[in-house]
């Protein structure tokens, strides 16, 4: 894991926020894919079950790239035009509501 990941990791940890206006509009990230599409990367997706998201946002902060987003019903989303499919957002998600899915191209 590299140093700046980790870092990332150490700090959001840290930051507890009382409601979702306190959020930032995007995660902090050191250099981002915005104007390059780079979801064709992908082999594995993730796929959102709001019925078990409880809205911590977790995901959210540890996404490397601005891929997820918070919908206005407060649920998260994901934009596969930048997701990789890394699997961190699913690999942090304390109730498993992301799950990884082979994609089919």
């Amino acid at each position: 894991m590299n140093t700046i990941f980790r870092e990332k990791k150490a700090n959001a940890k840290k930051i507890m926020f009382k409601s979702i206006d306190e959020y930032p509009e995007v995660p902090i990230t050191l250099g981002t894919t915005l104007s390059n599409f780079t979801g064709d990367w992908r082999n594995f997706m993730p796929v959102v079950d709001e019925s078990k998201c409880i809205k911590c946002y977790i995901c959210w902060k540890f996404c490397p790239e601005p891929a997820i987003y918070i919908k206005e019903d407060g649920y998260i989303a994901v934009d596969y035009d930048y997701c990789k499919g890394c699997g961190v957002c699913a690999n942090e998600c304390p109730t498993k509501a992301i799950t990884m899915v082979r994609e089919e191209k």
